[in-house]
């Protein structure tokens, strides 16, 4: 069998996109699978080989250790291709590239040089000098892999002199509880959101919202994922809203799609940032594969989607009164709301899974591979 190893340092070891579908999907290929993650321990789970690396919480010694040790396992597993997930990974891929010859592949998730400008805990005069700076590295870099995996196509614009794909970040549609269960549609009241937890992705509006809504509807918000930090946790639960949320913290993706089919409608109201304006998150193919309606951002890509399969409405996600309006009419309108929701599943099922997404990633694998 073809070996095979994913590399990550940031990411958790059961990431959606680095385990539950590239990897999983790979293994399914015949393909063998090993994966070098922050973990407990090493073990065999779902068929692919999970190789421990120490946790740590500083970010230095993250960068600065981890990596090497991620290095040294790495080359251990003599594999036939590498294929990272972190920018922080790059000069690690470039000595895999470099000492063993084998082909390797830097799996690109978000735009890293706007990612860093809106970095908390980066000094503002700082951010654009560092990532003008990693804009400058990651491009000469990038050039000694033999394949850049991406995204969305806003990211393939930055490699499109060098061999590259867009693989899009789309519901697995396989990992949805059974479809047959009914939903009710005659009492709409509750509202879900499942991801990262701060400022720019709208937590203060979605709870803000919750206030301009008639508390005789009932209406709760399941909010899961992690907070950004215990300041913003603090912040969100003094407001008058947060008594209509339901917190779950962190759930595993077996968990968050139960949750998704006892929900009504998704929200994802992120803030019109410039990556976020050219970015896929899965959390909307997701909404709309459980067949709930969802709100969102009236970004222009998120408007075609949305509004061209008419799977919800869109809003200004820094205007809570407008992403409260938006509850209303689908809590209004039941039958409305119940085609919405089919709509959206129908178009997952059609084009936007993770399926065919996979296809294209074994593809290319076997192209590098008998090049």
């Amino acid at each position: 069998m073809v070996k095979v190893v994913h590399l990550t340092t940031v990411h958790p070891p059961f990431d959606t996109r680095i385990f539950h579908k590239e990897c999983i999907t790979l293994s399914k290929a015949g393909f063998n699978i090993t994966l070098i993650t922050q973990n407990d321990n090493s073990d065999v789970i779902q068929g692919i080989n999970i190789i421990s690396i120490p946790k740590v919480k500083s970010r230095f010694h993250r960068i600065f250790l981890l990596s090497w040790q991620t290095y040294k396992k790495a080359k251990e597993v003599n594999a036939d291709l590498y294929h990272f997930h972190d920018p922080e990974l790059l000069l690690i891929g470039f000595l895999l590239k470099k000492f063993t010859k084998k082909k390797v592949i830097y799996d690109v998730h978000e735009d890293v040089y706007e990612q860093i400008l809106t970095k908390y805990w980066i000094p503002m005069w700082l951010r654009r000098i560092i990532s003008k700076t990693f804009n400058i590295i990651e491009k000469n870099i990038a050039k000694s892999f033999d394949a850049i995996v991406v995204a969305t196509e806003g990211i393939a614009e930055k490699f499109k002199n060098l061999h590259h794909l867009v693989i899009h970040n789309y519901a697995d549609i396989s990992m949805l509880p059974d479809k047959k269960q009914i939903k009710c549609w005659e009492k709409i009241d509750k509202l879900i959101y499942a991801g990262a937890i701060s400022k720019i992705r709208g937590i203060f509006e979605m709870v803000h919202a919750l206030e301009y809504l008639d508390p005789s509807c009932g209406i709760q918000l399941m909010l899961i994922g992690k907070f950004e930090s215990n300041s913003l946790e603090s912040e969100i639960r003094l407001l008058p809203g947060y008594n209509s949320v339901i917190f779950l913290g962190w759930l595993d993706n077996k968990e968050v799609y139960t949750q998704l089919q006892n929900a009504h409608i998704g929200l994802v109201c992120l803030y019109p940032e410039p990556r976020y304006l050219v970015s896929l998150p899965v959390k909307l193919f997701e909404y709309m594969a459980a067949g709930i309606p969802v709100i969102a951002s009236n970004f222009p890509h998120w408007k075609e989607i949305i509004e061209g399969n008419n799977c919800g409405i869109t809003v200004d996600p820094l205007n809570p009164r407008e992403i409260a309006a938006a509850i209303e009419f689908i809590i209004s309108h039941p039958e409305e709301a119940r085609k919405m929701g089919e709509n959206g599943c129908r178009a997952v099922i059609e084009k936007y899974n993770w399926e065919n997404e996979g296809k294209k990633l074994i593809r290319l694998y076997e192209e590098l591979l008998n090049s």
